[in-house]
Parts: C-alpha cells; sequence; structure tokens
C-alpha cells in the first residue's frame, strides 16, 4: 500500500470536508437552521405520533394529524431494521454540523465510487465536487428534500460496489453495493432510485459488451447473479417499508388518480398525466446546464422559513431602469424566472467547463461506458421535457412499470448531473494519461470548447435567442389585457424583457469566461506548462469550484437560515389555536385558509393537509365536497371547529366521532355514492356502494336511547360503546382504508364496511357492546423479521469481505518482506 496515496487520498476528504463546511458558514457552527418548508411540513404531518409515542412508548402506523386520518408509512418510515444500519449515517457524514454533513456525504459518496472505479485521489476530488456541488442538490437542500438528498448521496458508492462486482472483486463489491443499496431505500426517496436503475442498467450492457467482445461472459453472468443477490438484500433489508409503502401507494393519488370515472385519455393506472408532467423542464430551458440564468434562475427563495419571490426588480438593470413608483410596484409582481415550469427553486447547472469536459469525452473517447452515459443523459433530457414532448412522455407512463407513480418529470435531470462529472473525470483521465492525447483530439477540443464559447458569446450579445422573456402566461395576460397595443403597458413590458434578458446575457458572459479559462489550462498542458498531474487536475477541481460555489450562493445563503426557535413559534401557534387546544375531545379542525397547508397539523386533527402521496378517496372528497364547502360532509367528518386565520367558530352540527344511521341506500358505482353526497344530510342517512351489502345489511331507524359513544382514543385505537334496541348500522367519523384496520365487538372479530364514500361502517347487533377498531398491518410482522434477517446478512456480507481483505493486506506483506 502506497502510503503517500493514502496520505493524499485521507487528506483529500478533508479537503471536501472543509469545503462542505466553509460553504454553509458561518451559520453551521452558530447554530442557525435551514427551517424548510418540505422538512416543516414533515415534523406537522408527524406530530401526533411522535407525541404519542413518546407518552406511550408504543409506535403507531396511522395518524389523523391530516386528511382525516391516513397511514403514515410516508411519514415516519420508522422500522425495527432502520436503527441496525442509520447509525453508518453519522460516520458517512462525519458528524459535520447540518447541512454541512449533507454536502459532505453527497460528495464524499462519488468520491468512494471514483476510487472503484480506479480513478486517482486527484481525479475523485474533481469529479466530486462537480457532482456535489451541482446546482439542483443545493437547491433541494434549501428547499429540505432532505430524504431525496439523502437518497441521492448514497446512490454513488452503491454504484462503485456494482463496478466492483462487474470487475473481478465480487464480494468488496457486493458488501458495498448491499450496505448502500440497503441505506438507499431506507431513505426512502424511491424516485431517485428508480432512475437510477437506468444508469445501472446501461452500465451492465456497456460491461455486457466488453465481456462479449473479450469472451468473458461466463463472468460477466456470475456478477449479474451476486448483484440480483446484492438487489435482493438491499430490497429485504427494506421490505418492512418497501411492501407497506407500495401496497399504501394503490389506496393513493401515486397510485390511482380516482375510483370516479376519467375523462377519456386520463387513466394512466397511476397519477393523471397532467399531475405527472407539471413540472416539466423547457426545450430551451436544458441550456441552464451551461448557463445557470437561461431562464432568469429561481421564481423563489426561501428566506429564514418562508418563501420570498425573486423579483425581477430585485436585478441590478431595474436599478438603471426609469421607473415610476406604480411601475416598480406592479413589476415587483413579476419573479426572475420565465421559464416553463409553474415555479422553480433554481436551474440544473452543472457547470460550463464540466460540461465542455463531458463533450470532449462523449467526442474522444471510444468507450462502452461513454456511449451507456450518453444514453441515459439523453434519456434523461427527454424525459424531462414531459409535456413539452408529450408523446415520448406517453410511453413512457402507459408502459413502463411504476413510471406513472412518480411526479415531477423534471427531477430525472439527476442523472444528467450524475452522468456529467463522470465523462468529465474520463476526459482528465484521459489527459494526464496519454501524453498525445491532446494533440490528438486537439481539433475536437477547439471544436466543443469554441462551438459552447460561440453560443455564450451570441447569448450575451443577443439574449433574445433562447426564447421570449415573458413566459407562456405572462403573454397570454398580457394580450387579454390589450397591453401589447397599449402604450401606457409599452414601458412595463419593455422593463420586463430588459431586466430578465439582462439575467440571461451576465450568465452568457460568465459561462463564456469559464470555458475560456478552462481550455487555456487545457492548452498549458498540451504546451508543456503543467506537467504536474496532481496540479492540474486540483486547478480544473478549483476552477470548477469557484463556478458552482458562486452560482449555488444565489440560492442558499445566510438568508436561508435562522435561529432556532420553538416549533410553536415555527408553526405559528395563534389565539384561535389556543382556544381550540382547551377542547380536549376527540374532534377535527376544519382550517379554512390552510386548507391544504400543514401548520394545522401540528396542532390539530384536521379535515384538510399537506401530503404529495394522500388517500385517492380523501382526495376525491376534497376536490367534490370539501373544496366546496358542503356542509353535511364537513359534519360527518366531524368538523367541530372552522378555524379561519387567528379566528375561529365553533360547528355545533358536527356529527362526533359515531352515530346510527336511519336510512341506508345503496348505489352500484363510485360515481353515485359522490354524486349521493351532494344533498345528503349525513345526520340521519348514508350511502354505501352495493358491493358492502353483505357486509352492513340494511339500517334500522334508532330507537328511543340508543347511543354509540367514543370511549378511548389512540391515533391505531380506538374503543367505543354502543346501546340499541335492534341494531342498524353504525357510522364512524374515520377514514375508511381497506386494509390493517381491525374491529371487534366484544372481542369477535367483524368485517368493516365503508359507507358516504370514506367513512367506516360496521353492522350493530341488537344490545349493548364494546367496540374497538385496531390498526395493526400482518404485513407489518412478517416484513419487520424479514428486514432484520437481510440486514444481518449484509453485515455478514462486510464481516467477511473484510476479513478476506486483511488476509490478502497480510499475505502481500509478507511477500514484500
Amino acid at each position: 500500500m502506497d502510503k503517500r496515496k493514502t496520505l493524499y487520498t485521507v487528506l483529500a476528504v478533508v479537503f471536501i470536508a472543509i469545503t462542505a463546511f466553509l460553504f454553509f458558514a458561518p451559520d453551521d457552527f452558530e447554530g442557525n437552521v435551514l427551517q424548510q418548508h418540505d422538512i416543516q411540513q414533515g415534523i406537522a404531518n408527524g406530530q401526533e405520533v411522535k407525541a404519542y409515542t413518546e407518552a406511550t412508548g408504543n409506535d403507531s402506523r396511522w395518524t389523523n394529524a391530516l386528511f382525516g386520518g391516513m397511514p403514515n408509512f410516508q411519514i415516519a418510515p420508522s422500522y425495527p431494521a432502520n436503527s441496525a444500519i442509520s447509525w453508518i449515517w453519522s460516520i458517512y457524514s462525519l458528524g459535520l454540523p447540518s447541512p454541512a454533513n449533507l454536502l459532505f456525504a453527497m460528495m464524499f459518496g462519488f468520491f468512494i465510487m471514483c476510487l472503484c472505479m480506479k480513478f486517482k485521489w486527484h481525479e475523485a476530488l474533481f469529479a466530486s465536487i462537480a457532482w456535489g456541488f451541482s446546482t439542483y442538490f443545493i437547491i433541494i437542500i434549501g428547499a429540505g428534500h432532505i430524504w431525496k438528498f439523502i437518497t441521492l448521496s448514497y446512490i454513488p458508492p452503491t454504484i462503485g460496489g456494482i463496478y466492483l462486482i462487474y470487475h473481478g472483486r465480487r464480494l468488496a463489491g457486493s458488501a458495498l453495493a448491499a450496505i448502500f443499496g440497503a441505506l438507499q431505500l431506507q431513505s426512502n426517496h424511491p424516485q431517485m432510485t428508480y432512475y437510477f436503475l437506468f444508469v445501472i442498467l446501461a452500465m451492465m450492457l456497456a460491461w455486457l459488451y466488453q465481456a462479449i467482445k473479450s469472451k468473458t461472459a461466463s463472468k460477466w453472468l456470475i456478477s449479474t447473479a451476486c448483484l440480483i443477490g446484492v438487489g435482493i438484500l438491499a430490497v429485504a433489508a427494506n421490505s418492512a417499508s418497501l411492501y407497506n409503502t407500495y401496497e399504501y401507494s394503490k389506496e393513493t393519488v401515486r397510485g390511482r388518480a380516482s375510483d370516479l370515472s376519467a375523462p377519456k385519455g386520463e387513466a394512466t393506472g397511476g397519477m393523471n398525466r397532467d399531475a405527472i408532467t407539471q413540472w416539466s423542464y423547457g426545450i430551451d430551458e436544458t441550456l441552464s446546464l451551461l448557463i445557470p440564468n437561461i431562464k432568469g434562475g429561481a421564481t423563489i427563495k426561501p428566506v429564514a422559513g418562508e418563501s420570498q419571490l425573486l423579483s425581477v426588480m430585485d436585478t441590478e438593470k431595474a436599478d438603471e431602469l426609469n421607473l415610476q413608483p406604480q411601475e416598480r410596484q406592479f413589476l415587483a409582481q413579476f419573479s426572475q424566472y420565465f421559464g416553463n415550469q409553474p415555479m422553480t427553486n433554481g436551474p440544473v447547472y452543472v457547470g460550463a467547463f464540466v460540461l465542455v469536459l463531458a463533450l470532449i469525452a462523449i467526442f474522444t473517447i471510444k468507450s462502452p461506458m461513454k456511449w451507456a452515459l450518453l444514453g441515459v443523459m439523453i434519456l434523461a433530457i427527454l424525459l424531462s421535457w414531459g409535456r413539452n414532448f408529450q408523446w415520448f412522455t406517453d410511453i413512457f407512463i402507459d408502459y413502463l412499470p411504476m413510471y406513472n407513480k412518480f411526479r415531477a418529470v423534471s427531477s430525472i435531470l439527476v442523472v444528467v448531473e450524475f452522468a456529467i462529472p463522470l465523462l468529465a473525470v474520463m476526459a482528465i483521465r484521459n489527459i494526464i494519461s496519454d501524453p498525445d492525447y491532446v494533440k490528438k483530439n486537439l481539433r475536437s477540443i477547439y471544436i466543443i470548447s469554441g462551438t459552447a464559447s460561440a453560443i455564450c458569446l451570441i447569448g450575451a450579445v443577443s439574449p433574445g435567442i433562447f426564447g421570449s422573456p415573458l413566459n407562456s402566461q405572462e403573454f397570454e395576460m398580457f394580450q387579454q389585457a390589450g397591453a401589447f397595443s397599449n402604450p401606457l403597458y409599452a414601458q412595463v413590458i419593455d422593463a420586463i424583457r430588459q431586466t430578465r434578458l439582462s439575467l440571461v446575457s451576465a450568465d452568457c458572459i460568465r459561462s463564456f469566461i469559464f470555458i475560456i479559462i478552462g481550455t487555456g489550462l487545457i492548452l498549458l498542458r498540451h504546451k508543456g506548462k503543467l506537467n504536474n498531474n496532481a496540479l492540474f487536475v486540483c486547478l480544473i477541481a478549483a476552477l470548477t469550484l469557484i463556478d458552482l460555489f458562486t452560482v449555488n450562493k444565489r440560492y442558499v445563503n445566510s438568508d436561508n437560515f435562522t435561529r432556532p426557535a420553538l416549533m410553536e413559534e415555527t408553526f405559528k401557534l395563534t389565539q384561535a389555536d389556543k382556544m381550540i387546544l382547551k377542547d380536549k375531545s376527540n374532534y377535527r379542525v376544519f382550517d379554512i385558509q390552510g386548507l391544504y397547508s400543514a401548520r394545522s397539523s401540528y396542532f390539530h386533527k384536521t379535515i384538510g393537509g399537506y401530503h404529495a402521496a394522500k388517500l385517492t378517496r380523501y382526495n376525491d372528497l376534497l376536490e367534490r365536497q370539501i373544496s366546496k364547502g358542503n356542509k353535511h360532509v364537513l359534519n360527518m367528518l366531524n368538523a367541530k371547529y372552522f378555524l379561519d386565520g387567528d379566528r375561529f367558530e365553533r360547528n355545533d352540527s358536527a356529527l362526533g366521532n359515531a352515530w346510527i344511521a336511519n336510512r341506508l341506500e345503496y348505489v352500484e358505482n363510485a360515481d353515485k355514492e359522490m354524486s349521493a353526497l351532494d344533498t345528503l344530510n349525513t345526520a340521519t342517512r348514508a350511502v354505501a356502494d352495493a358491493r358492502f351489502k353483505t357486509t352492513l345489511g340494511e339500517a334500522i331507524p334508532k330507537s328511543a336511547g340508543d347511543t354509540i359513544f367514543e370511549t378511548s382514543y389512540a391515533p391505531n385505537e380506538l374503543h367505543y360503546r354502543a346501546k340499541s334496541a335492534k341494531g342498524g348500522v353504525a357510522v364512524f367519523s374515520e377514514v375508511y382504508f381497506p386494509w390493517g384496520w381491525h374491529a371487534e365487538i366484544d372481542g369477535k372479530p367483524v368485517e368493516i364496511g365503508r359507507v358516504n364514500y370514506i367513512l367506516r361502517a360496521l353492522r350493530l347487533p341488537a344490545g349493548e357492546h364494546e367496540i374497538i377498531f385496531r390498526f395493526d398491518p400482518e404485513s407489518l410482522h412478517v416484513t419487520n423479521a424479514i428486514s432484520l434477517t437481510a440486514v444481518g446478512l449484509i453485515y455478514l456480507l462486510i464481516i467477511l469481505s473484510a476479513f478476506v481483505a486483511f488476509r490478502h493486506i497480510k499475505r502481500n506483506r509478507k511477500l514484500e518482506s
């Protein structure tokens, strides 16, 4: 073992740590925090179960904090197997303060992968900086997409392990891929894992081509068998999360659009097409890989926990314009971003010269891996266009398994952000390993660098060449107002154009400068002025760091941080909240202003809320009834309080936790069940799908003295007492879910029915009875056992790998002596 190389490798890791720490300085060591929107939502949604666990020591897989009640498989996915491997994060992230630990882990993972691929320490250092500082990753830290970020940080070392498997080190590679694959899946962002299956498949095909060419296909098959085994272990280690999430997804907007009849052409077997493609990258916006502000950069910026509009009035150009106060006030409503997406926190920028290096690799390197990476890059870019390239997107929505479960198609550009640094470092390795490489490919280097530079120069001079500075919605708005022919609007429209195009022009010049400097370093190397390999690569790494560091500071900086605050302050506990919380009964709150916000979920059980995977049936109810203010539906959901900002109103018509229906009408499908709710008096009548007739039977009008009431509440266990002279149908103000809930009457299991499209119901026998609902999915017990076994096998694989490596080192030392 070369001690000098080991020392440099360790120093490179230290440099990565220092860089990550400094990017967020001084906030990370002053104790300031990022109050990201998505993190706050997750805290709010998980608060009820968190408080229940702290009070009782028990866990719950159901919460009533949002949407009338839902499983928390996607809110708080903690399982026994998780704690068995989650401790690795503190080592992997070096124990740095947050969020520096996140950025370090992202770069460190790519560094590990590069070392597995036999890149030298300085090459790996450059590549890890290019990957970790790609703007999208910094932006999602600011936005609070932390689990997505952590998942992405585990993907490169997983691929590093796969590389080892296919290059003769199957035991070590299997151990590495298994543990990081398990950690990746544990991070619970299957969309990112799904996208990188394209990358892994492309790499496997490249290695297959090499194996066939070298007549070693049998070794490829053995390696593939190892990889399949690794995949099974990683999946099994997370079977509790994956299986239950998969089953749960079938009941959510991610699994199917609606139980109601879908408009023709909208059915996908998953989310509807509009939801899938809402965040589609513009075709011309793809040039943001080269020029960050090609479409103005960002719509909003998180500032101290709040989202602040990045207005055209916040540009330097706006200060130069001679505008009246009312014109400035009007213009302040227009964001700097003018692309096709509804909004964005920033562009996908990979570094101008990093992109040039990747293009040099594409046009000059002869390697199956080059073609694999190029293929997945092109595929990812085409899919990121979404509705802007609808026919291609439709093929994947309709025919590729699970693709229709994911929204925000533009996020597949993470694959491009992975491929470009890897291609770039492949180009660098060829430059420094082959003395004649630059000479042989000088013309190609000139053409690629010159073309990229020319695009930037043309954009600097004529920024409008990349498209109109008004997006389609703005253009339509001005057109409908007759603004284009009205002289009163001329200066305002011109001001929008000038401010936005000034952003494009400035970044074109900026990218041009970085391309010229980077190309200059290659030419100096060619002229024999930079013969030291490490120095040459470190200079390119420094250039990349300066480029990406400064661009990323536009989107995440000290403005994003704030002093830690009490959660009541973070979620803005109002006087109305305080008054409502004096009521200790089990009820729900209808937050009128925050129907689709998570804020109230921190304090109350709510009718609304925020979650990307809410139950399909409840979403139908939200869209068809709740959002229209159907009082009878709100009553059946036990909405005892209506909250409106700092005011509240008690709803004495709320039906409570349970009641006995006087009349039950059966209908033949979901459409008729939903339509019936338009006029249904839920206090006395109920409607149900005909398939529940066997379960529920017929309603019997209540007799005098018939009662049913809740006696105890926990998120996952509800107790009631019922008294009925003749029996009948009991309706509960609880969301129906088709599996996991078990009901008992006097200790005997009974089948749960569904009424009023969304509520639970039971056939109630005559007499006095105790009723218990308990959420305890059998699948949890089975999958937890499988997960723990798989984790044990992964650790056994790691120990065996370490033992073999130790023996190998010991043997080599003996031979050397």
